[in-house]
This record gives structure tokens, C-alpha cells and sequence, in this order.
């Protein structure tokens, strides 16, 4: 068997479900060493750069011998998770493995969903140079078969290692069946919670909602979202489902058929969800649902009020009527984030959504979030904010957590932390933005260091700094120079 298996598949296909299956299991027999589940919605887990580091970190915790070498290493040479991709494998896991002589199980689901500028995927590309050289460790890989992915498996050195499975390629009518099933499943037991007549539904619309799925199991799971949702009746929603025409747009642009995929089934969704509001609440409910699907870490409902400057209760509202397209908890402070990876994909692409009333502008969207950001950091920010004693440490300062926790909201730690990730994607008009960026730079700056340094993020600020230097050379002289 191969160091390497890569399972491969098309958006919806159940990629992240089998890997978290396969973890589970492992895990169960002793076997799983370590994992890493990529998220874009996730700062910290869609940086290649935590990957390596994180991965050393939970096999350390494992397993003793691995943990004695990882030390020894890590003594000689502390700064080792900040060197490149390959000086952190080699230092991080290969020696250690290597060492120690571990048999264990790696997993690293959804490698697409990591930036990655490199055009054959660095991580991959360090893999093919190393993996070899670990004598017993097994690395299960998911991800889409996105070019870059897909350029790094072909690499010379790492092929010959690699076993591939395609999830869009197996037989359809097995995947057919298991959809079918699931859904029975769930249908059934909507039915039975919600007092559903018994016949519901008919051969017929279970036939409907299997041909839609055509293959994606996540198009089952957003179905069953949608016909429970609290404020709908299930039969009245399965019905929408009947009467709306297919997408004309292939899911992720694939080659699956055009006519049944999940595109049709989320502009169903809104158009029956939010039908009969006015203009001002569509421009509340495309406020909030950018919110959600371009923040840079998920956000809670009472940040994100607190951030575009809406009544809690209106969020919550709006995030509940809106739950068939998202992970949401009753409890108003904590984070809410898209059900699926597709459903962001379908939310900004207006070929995919193209209801005005709905469809988010990433450009658009990012300037009203720096914006707000900035907004809320002239408003919130000042110099000692937490009357700190003066010259002393962070370390020394006794219950700092607790003056963080008063003085520093969880909407303001992001408008800190991430103020410059959403300018910085902005392109075009900026004459909006250009005083609240001038004024902060002015008058805030100073205490945006201060807080940046007492929740441990002063890092950011060099960070935020090396971003924004090159977005105002291409951007903001160069409206300067055209004016």
C-alpha cells in the first residue's frame, strides 16, 4: 500500500464526512496519529503553515517517544515552525517518526481549502521530497480536484507514493441508493416531529428530490435543512422544491449535468424563505449573510450585530429564517458559519445566484466590513484602554483576561485583528473608505497596538502593516495618479 491515499471529489461529494469517518475509526483503534481539517472559515486552519506544526503537536501528545525527539529538536532550534514548509516537515515530523519509528495514520482533509500560491501545492510538494523517508506512516489526503491539487499529485516524486480515489467516479446507482436512503431516513423522522400526514412524501417527489441530487450527498442534507425549517411547513417547502426549474449553472462549474444541482435548491431556498420583505430587509439580510460567509473567522450573531450596527434580535432573526444555509446555535454568542463550503461558492457568484436581491459582491462586501471595522475602532478604541500601570508587562498584569473580557468586545478584537484582510481585498471605488483609513491611521493607531499587544496578537500588526503597504501602492495612488 502507498504512504499516500488521496480522496478525491467534486464539492458536495461527502469528501470531509469519509475523513472524519476514517478519524473516528482510527482513532478508535489506537491508530490515528494526528489531523488537520482545513477550513477557509477558519484563519488558523487555512494557513499551510499551522499544518505542520499543528500535526507534530498532537502526535507529541500521543506518543512519548515521538515527544522526547520533538523536544530535543525543537531545543536546538525553537524558531523551526517559522522556517519554510520543508525545514518544518523534515524538523517536525520526519525526524521525529523517523526516530521513533511510529505506525500511525496522518489525516489532512480539504488541502483546497488552505491558501496556497504555489501552483503545485507547496505542502504536496514537500511531501513528495519527504514522505518516503517515514518508514510506517500512512497520510490520507481529501480535496477537490482543484488544479493546483491535482499539479501536485502529478509530481514526479510524489505519484509513484500515491494511491487515488475519485468519489464522483464510483458507480452512480450506489451512490444513488445511499442517497435514497438517507433521505427516507430523513424524511421520515420530519415527518413524525413535525405531525406530518402519513403518505409524505409520495414515490414520486422521493424520485424528484433523488434525480436533484444527482450524486451530492450534500444536496440531500441542504433538502432535509430546508423542509425542517421552523418556519415553513415541510410540505409546503417540498412542494417549492417541485415547482422550482433547475440551475442552469453546473455546482462548482463541474461536469455534473447542469440542470440538478444544489444552485437551484439554495435560490429556491431564499426566494421562499425571505419572500414578500421590502428593500431595506433585503439590504439587511445580504449585510448579514456576507457577514457570515467573508468574515475571517466566524463570527457569534451578537458580534456580528455589534459589527454592521444592527439590533441583536433583528440578526438573530434574520440568521434563524436563514438556517437552512447555515451551522446555527440558539445561543446568540456563539459562532455561526455556512452549512457547506458550496453554499459561499453560490452566495457570490452572480452567474450561480443571479437574484440581485440576494447575491453577495466580494468586493462590496469586504469594503462595508472594513468599513465597519474601522467604524467600530474609532468608537471603541483608546489609549490604556484597560488602565494598565505603566511599563509593565503583559505577563505581569494580574487578571488581564478579565480586563480583556470587560473592555474588549469580540466585535472589536476582529475589527482589530481583521480590519486589513477585508481592505485589502477591495478594489475600485475606495473614496468611501479613505477617511475612516486616514483617521485611524492618525488618531488610532496607537491604541490598536495597545490592544493588538494585550490579547497576544502583535504579530497582526506587522502582518496587517506588509498587507497594506502594497494594497496602497496599487490601489490607493494609483486613484491618486488617475485623479
Amino acid at each position: 500500500m502507498s504512504p499516500v491515499y488521496w480522496l478525491n471529489g467534486l464539492a458536495g461529494t461527502g469528501k470531509s464526512t469519509i475523513a472524519q469517518t476514517i478519524a473516528e475509526r482510527v482513532f478508535a483503534d489506537g491508530r490515528l496519529g494526528a489531523s488537520f481539517f482545513c477550513s477557509r472559515d477558519f484563519k488558523d486552519r487555512s494557513d499551510i503553515h499551522y499544518i505542520f506544526p499543528t500535526l507534530a503537536f498532537q502526535l507529541a501528545h500521543k506518543h512519548p517517544e515521538f515527544r522526547s525527539t520533538l523536544v530535543r529538536l525543537l531545543r536546538s532550534n525553537p524558531e523551526i515552525v517559522n522556517e519554510p514548509l520543508y525545514y518544518q516537515m523534515e524538523a517536525l515530523i520526519v525526524e521525529p517518526l523517523r526516530s521513533s519509528d511510529i505506525s500511525t495514520v496522518i489525516i489532512i482533509d480539504a488541502l483546497d481549502e488552505c491558501v496556497d500560491e504555489d501552483p503545485q501545492s507547496a505542502i504536496l510538494s514537500v511531501m513528495g521530497r519527504l514522505v518516503e523517508g517515514i518508514p510506517n506512516a500512512k497520510f490520507l489526503i481529501t480535496g477537490r480536484p482543484e488544479p493546483r491539487i491535482q499539479s501536485g499529485f502529478r509530481l514526479e516524486l510524489l505519484r509513484p507514493l500515491t494511491d487515488v480515489f475519485v468519489l464522483h467516479e464510483v458507480e452512480p446507482s450506489v451512490v444513488n441508493t445511499d442517497i435514497r436512503l438517507y433521505l427516507e431516513h430523513g424524511l421520515s423522522e420530519i415527518a413524525k416531529r413535525r405531525g406530518v400526514e402519513d403518505g409524505w412524501p409520495t414515490d414520486g417527489q422521493l424520485d424528484l428530490l433523488c434525480k436533484r441530487a444527482n450524486g451530492l450527498f450534500v444536496y440531500a442534507v441542504a433538502t432535509l435543512k430546508f423542509l425542517d425549517h421552523k418556519f415553513g411547513r415541510p410540505t409546503k417547502q417540498l412542494d417549492a422544491i417541485a415547482r422550482a426549474p433547475g440551475s442552469t449553472v453546473p455546482e462548482g462549474k463541474t461536469k455534473l449535468r447542469p440542470s440538478m444541482t444544489l444552485d437551484s435548491l439554495y435560490l429556491t431556498s431564499f426566494r421562499t424563505t425571505f419572500d414578500g420583505m421590502g428593500t431595506e430587509d433585503d439590504e439587511n439580510v445580504r449585510t448579514v449573510i456576507s457577514t457570515v460567509v467573508l468574515a475571517m473567522n466566524p463570527l457569534p450573531p451578537s458580534a456580528i450585530a455589534t459589527l454592521v450596527n444592527l439590533e441583536k434580535q433583528e440578526v438573530m432573526d434574520l440568521l434563524q429564517m436563514a438556517q437552512s444555509f447555515l451551522k446555527l446555535s440558539e445561543d446568540p454568542d456563539l459562532s455561526v458559519l455556512p452549512f457547506h463550503k458550496s453554499f459561499p461558492d453560490f452566495i457570490t457568484d452572480p452567474l450561480r445566484c443571479p437574484d440581485k436581491r440576494f447575491h453577495v459582491s466580494p468586493s462590496a462586501g469586504h469594503l462595508k466590513l472594513a468599513l465597519n471595522c474601522l467604524k467600530l475602532m474609532d468608537i471603541g478604541l483608546e489609549q490604556n484602554l484597560l488602565l494598565l500601570p505603566n511599563y509593565a508587562l503583559n505577563s505581569e498584569v494580574k487578571d488581564l483576561q478579565a480586563g480583556i473580557k470587560n473592555h474588549i468586545s469580540t466585535a472589536l478584537k476582529y475589527a482589530c485583528q481583521s480590519w486589513h484582510n477585508h481592505l485589502t481585498e477591495v478594489r475600485g471605488d475606495i473614496t468611501a473608505i479613505v477617511p475612516a483609513l486616514q483617521n485611524f491611521l492618525e488618531v488610532g493607531f496607537l491604541a490598536w497596538l495597545e490592544v493588538l499587544s494585550v490579547i497576544g496578537a502583535a504579530r497582526d500588526a506587522v502582518i496587517a502593516l506588509e498587507k497594506l503597504m502594497p494594497w496602497l501602492r496599487e490601489v490607493c495612488f494609483g486613484l491618486i495618479y488617475h485623479t
